[in-house]
């Protein structure tokens, strides 16, 4: 057995729990919300693997001071939870609904009550349906609709929500949505098209984040999910293959927001399928932020590749520990490499890891009434440790949120999968805290643990 040792973490750093508003909140058509693209996608047969949808989900949005109370009980001192933009502003432009920005106003007044500051995510992929009509985010109107909904939201809300993000995981939902068509909207776009969209994103994000800063003085930034990037040998050719990917996935998205510009390297090798960029359109998307929130669940193995575009990801190792989420691998020395490399190529920006978690599907309470998840409890330990090591290295990690706060619905692969520190019993809609979560709770209250002294693992790049 690993020697124990303690892990105590700096004064100030904060513990939290994540979720989103359509994995949790169900009441799709209550008080005025009108449909999303996630609504419209479970709606199409085929689509979800258990023929399920997020109308009732978790019922978050009924049950909302129990789950309030539940949070300050795990000694949480933030949460960060997303807005659905149908329920605030239903066709996408126009009217904003009183009823749906009541809600958020409720949930933001109770956490401050319980002493949890409200960390608000304004898009967390539940697109209306309305604007999908028209084109989504291929349409350049909608990164103006989206500031539109921006500002109205932080003008009612500017005063109280403690950090704001504009949205979570661009890199995923533009990809999985509009061009593997295999997350909502469905579609299946080309390479020019999808890097449309992507700029049409950022382009929402600087003016999204231009109505918070005349609304709200708190920190405003976005939630990336970084393509964990790990070459899978020390090679030179596998070095190279992991800078390559590096740019195309990571600098693509993060350089116009702090410098203003795409990666030239990545802008050549994308030919003609780069996006129409207007006049003025970088100077707005380059926009300050206070803080990047960082995803992180497996690491991205690269090697070299003779075809296009010189690298490629290979699966886990046969015996690679892993979860229950198809092909997901538990890595936890990844966390801590990927927060170095935004250290090393982006600078001293303050961090936040805004999701870590994993799905256990088999957790359910045993006889006496307790969900034992041990793997996932090892999980965040080992997490935890590589992130505490990571600021040892003088990265500025300021907190962590734990995804999720309860089991909720999981986009294409509905209920099959569990990733709360709260089991919900979708029958009954009963809360029960883990094992894992208990764990988590007392952690949290003494900013720090005691766990395994891991060994040091290092991917090798980038060469100084």
């Amino acid at each position: 057995m690993p020697e124990q040792k303690h892990y105590q973490f700096p004064e100030g750093f904060l513990w939290g729990a994540a979720t989103a508003s359509y994995q949790i909140e169900g009441a799709v058509d209550a008080d005025g919300r009108k449909p999303s693209v996630w609504d419209t996608f479970c709606a199409t047969p085929g689509k979800i693997v258990d023929g399920s949808s997020g109308k009732d989900a978790c019922r978050h949005y009924e049950k909302w001071e129990e789950d309030l109370d539940l949070l300050k009980s795990l000694g949480m001192g933030t949460y960060r939870f997303s807005i659905a933009w149908p329920r605030v502003i239903p066709d996408g432009r126009g009217a904003v609904n009183a009823k749906g920005l009541d809600f958020y106003e409720r949930l933001v007044d109770g956490l401050l009550k319980r002493g949890i500051k409200p960390n608000a995510t304004l898009y967390h992929w539940d697109l209306p349906q309305s604007l999908e009509d028209k084109n989504g985010w291929i349409n350049r109107d909608t990164a103006y609709a989206y500031a539109e909904y921006a500002d109205a939201v932080a003008k009612r809300l500017g005063d109280r929500v403690a950090f704001w993000a504009t949205f979570n995981e661009p890199r995923i939902f533009v990809w999985l949505g509009y061009e593997a068509g295999i997350h909502a909207p469905g579609r299946k776009e080309g390479p020019q098209a999808v890097n449309q969209a992507i700029h049409h994103v950022l382009l929402g994000h600087g003016l999204a984040i231009q109505a918070i800063r005349k609304h709200s003085k708190s920190p405003a930034g976005i939630v990336l999910s970084p393509a964990s990037v790990w070459p899978q040998t020390n090679s030179s050719k596998d070095l190279h293959a992991a800078e390559l990917s590096w740019e195309d996935a990571n600098d693509w998205w993060v350089l116009p927001m702090l410098k203003g510009k795409y990666p030239e390297a990545s802008w050549k090798r994308r030919g003609g399928d780069v996006p129409l960029v207007q006049a003025g359109d970088m100077a707005i998307i380059n926009q300050p932020i206070d803080f990047m929130g960082i995803n992180y669940y497996i690491p991205n193995r690269t090697v070299h590749s003779d075809k296009a575009p010189g690298y490629v990801e290979v699966p886990p190792a046969p015996d690679a520990p892993m979860q229950s989420m198809p092909s997901w691998e538990i890595y936890p020395a990844g966390i801590e490499d990927l927060l170095i490399q935004f250290k090393q190529r982006y600078g001293d920006i303050a961090l936040y890891v805004t999701e870590n978690g994993m799905s256990n599907a088999s957790d359910a309470p045993g006889e006496d009434g307790k969900v034992h998840d041990q793997i996932r409890l090892d999980f965040y330990r080992g997490h935890l440790i590589h992130c505490l090591r990571a600021i040892k290295q003088g990265v500025n990690l300021k907190g962590y949120y734990a995804w999720s706060f309860m089991d909720n619905f999981e986009w294409g692969l509905g209920y099959t999968q569990r990733f709360g520190i709260v089991h919900v019993d979708y029958k009954t809609f009963k809360r029960t805290v883990k094992d894992s979560g208990a764990w988590y709770r007392d952690a949290a209250k003494a900013n720090g643990f005691d766990g395994p002294d891991l060994p040091i693992l290092k991917s090798g790049f980038p060469r100084n």
